[in-house]
C-alpha cells in the first residue's frame, strides 16, 4: 500500500528525531521538537507512524520507547524514488544533472571526483 510509506511533514519530523537518537520516549521526542506540541500531539503522531510501520515500541518500566522499523537508508531512497518519480520523469539523469546545478552549497571539486568515483564504479 503506497500510503503506508508516505509521511506528512510532522511525521517526518518525529522520524528525523528517532533517526537521530536511535530510540527515544515520548517525552524525549517531545522535549526535542521544541514547538509547543502537546504530550497527546506527539503520541498520536508516534500511533500514527506504529500504524504506517515506521516505528516499533517496546515497554521500559512506565513508558515507551520508540525506533524506527525502517532503517535510515531504506527511508532515504524511498524518499528519493518518489522525488525522482514526481519531478523528474522517473529519470536518475534528470534528477542528478538538477543536482549540479543547485547554486545553493555549490558542489566541491571533491564531491565531483567522488561522483567520478561512483560512476566509474557503476560502469564496470
Amino acid at each position: 500500500m503506497a500510503g503506508k510509506h508516505v509521511l506528512s511533514r510532522r511525521e517526518r519530523q518525529l522520524m528525523d528525531i528517532v533517526y537521530r537518537l536511535e530510540e527515544a520516549s515520548a517525552k524525549e521526542i517531545m522535549e526535542e521538537l521544541d514547538d509547543g506540541s502537546s504530550y497527546s500531539t506527539v503520541r498520536t503522531l508516534l500511533r500514527k507512524l506504529i500504524e504506517k510501520n515506521q516505528i516499533k515500541h517496546k515497554e521500559q518500566g512506565l513508558k515507551y520507547i520508540y525506533s524506527p522499523v525502517v532503517r535510515r537508508r531504506t527511508a532515504s531512497r524511498r524518499a528519493l524514488e518518489r522525488v525522482v518519480s514526481t519531478f523528474f520523469e522517473d529519470s536518475p539523469l534528470l534528477a542528478v544533472n538538477s543536482l549540479l546545478e543547485m547554486q545553493k552549497g555549490g558542489i566541491t571539486e571533491a564531491e565531483l571526483e567522488e561522483l567520478e568515483s561512483l560512476i566509474d564504479r557503476k560502469k564496470k
